[in-house]
């Protein structure tokens, strides 16, 4: 590829992000003018006082997201998405805990935004080192690449932790619905309970059970509402307690002793992998021990033995 080709790649590219930008800028000038013209309506209703409004700035953080998730809604709109993709990462995005309409659009825009500038980045960074036109044009191509996935990789890193943090306070959520389910609540009631009280200690799991309250409250049957519950973060532990909670209406179980022994399993499969854990440490510190602790051993051991031949050899 020759340097024109790379200089007319560069500025296409430039161009399409100037005008990205210069549409979610008009996106935004209207949703503010369509709020400052909102606000004269209330004012000419009586609803707010004029010498009580003022036009605040959005921040800069809300600004970029905004931007970012206009981008990925114009690409969503084109309809280069399939409506099954889009379902599927909006079901991956929910199981992370990114929730909202904008979530599918920012992802999508985070992956434009990054596939371009990475590359751009890249080759600001190294044109002037002198190195051959391979790398120079491989480099930026690798970090378009890198640009592409890379907001997989975060997505799946947080649904990883966003999984171990529901299951991780799961145990302590079951035993105070047990309490509640004591004191004479009701299921619903239960778990709005608990969503309040967990909201300090585990948060996304307040949100879980604050979702499936809300829902409990809406749908006229039970059973939709836990097997959403279930189904929403994709964790085995939520699909047992789903199944639990739903046996327990449909037979007529007590609530109480369900919710007790499914406590104190998860606490024992807790415990088991801990376990496991340990068990492997010895196998998994055996490679590190023979690289870094037998040589000290054996210079330490023969170092002076080592020396005094040494010694005695040069005399």
């Amino acid at each position: 590829m020759d340097s024109a080709t790379r200089y007319s790649l560069l500025a296409g590219a430039g161009v399409f992000m100037m005008a990205m930008l210069t549409a979610a800028s008009m996106v935004l000038r209207d949703m503010r003018a369509q709020e400052r013209l909102g606000s004269r309506v209330r004012q000419i209703h009586g609803e707010e006082r004029v010498s009580t409004v003022k036009v605040e700035r959005m921040p800069l953080r809300e600004t970029l997201s905004r931007a970012v998730s206009n981008i990925g809604q114009a690409i969503l709109t084109c309809g280069l998405v399939p409506a099954a993709t889009r379902g599927q990462l909006e079901t991956m995005l929910r199981s992370a805990g990114v929730r909202g309409e904008q979530s599918v659009g920012i992802f999508f825009g985070a992956k434009m935004g990054a596939m371009i500038l990475l590359p751009v980045l890249v080759w600001l960074f190294i044109r002037n080192m002198g190195w051959t036109p391979l790398i120079t044009t491989f480099l930026p191509v690798a970090a378009g690449v890198i640009g592409l996935i890379l907001p997989d990789m975060i997505v799946k890193q947080m649904r990883k932790r966003f999984m171990a943090r529901l299951e991780k306070g799961l145990p302590d959520a079951l035993d105070m619905m047990v309490i509640c389910a004591q004191a004479g609540l009701g299921l619903g009631s239960a778990i709005i309970r608990v969503a309040e009280e967990m909201t300090a200690s585990y948060r996304d799991l307040a949100i879980e059970f604050s979702l499936t309250a809300n829902e409990l409250q809406i749908m006229s049957d039970t059973r939709i509402a836990l097997h959403n519950l279930g189904h929403r973060s994709g964790l085995e532990a939520f699909r047992r307690l789903a199944m639990t909670l739903i046996q327990t209406i449909q037979y007529g179980t007590p609530l109480t002793d369900a919710l007790r022994t499914l406590s104190a399993e998860m606490r024992q499969e807790s415990l088991t992998a801990f376990e496991e854990s340990a068990a492997r440490l010895p196998t998994m510190l055996t490679l590190p021990m023979i690289i870094f602790i037998l040589p000290c051993v054996f210079l330490i051991a023969g170092g002076p033995a080592i020396i005094q031949v040494m010694h005695s050899m040069s005399n």
